[in-house]
């Protein structure tokens, strides 16, 4: 007898419970981040944001997005296979959006590693997806533990930027300290 997908998934859900939460909880902190940016005295620009701020709030929602499909209850794995498959193509046209968006952008100076965190490990990520939703749709058991590494890579990857983008404002001296202290 064939086991249903219904079955398969429900041995997840602690794992899709945590990771979702997280990816909650990470989206309200981009709120926190995106504070802090606006009270420093960091040149920034709407174009930067969307390069470098907005991508982790995305990142952090297709988390959660994965876990409340992987938690539906589903009879058969075509049918959250072609959701995550779907997410996973939105996902590299974003990818490819920001790339073009930090290309364009003037407020701050990529380097190497953003370059890593902030283009090629999101597009492998969502490549991977759309890999792991392909091993979905054919009965795959090896695709769910695909999909659960690609949203901890997404997890990891927003944590890793909003924490550069904290770490980077913390160290700009704010505009008094480039005046020069008053005599």
């Amino acid at each position: 007898m064939e086991t249903s997908a219904h079955s398969v998934l429900s041995l997840w859900e602690s794992f899709y419970v945590i990771v979702g939460s997280s990816g909650a909880g990470l989206t309200g902190l981009m709120f926190v981040v995106i504070t802090l940016a606006a009270d420093s005295s960091v040149p920034r620009t709407p174009e930067t944001l969307n390069a470098f701020g907005t991508p982790n709030v995305i990142h952090f929602v297709a988390v959660l997005l994965i876990a409340a499909v992987l938690s539906a209850p589903w009879q058969r794995f075509k049918d959250p296979a072609h959701v995550m498959g779907a997410i996973a193509l939105a996902g590299i046209v974003y990818a490819l959006i920001v790339v073009r968006r930090m290309l364009r952008q003037t407020g701050y100076k990529a380097v190497l590693e953003d370059w890593v965190w902030h283009a090629v490990l999101p597009m492998t990520a969502y490549a991977s997806l759309f890999v792991g939703a392909a091993g979905l749709s054919h009965d795959q058991i090896w695709a769910l533990f695909l999909i659960a590494a690609v949203s901890l890579l997404l997890l990891g990857i927003g944590i890793h930027n909003a924490w550069d983008t904290v770490t980077y404002l913390a160290t700009q001296p704010r505009e008094t300290e480039k005046k020069g202290k008053p005599k």
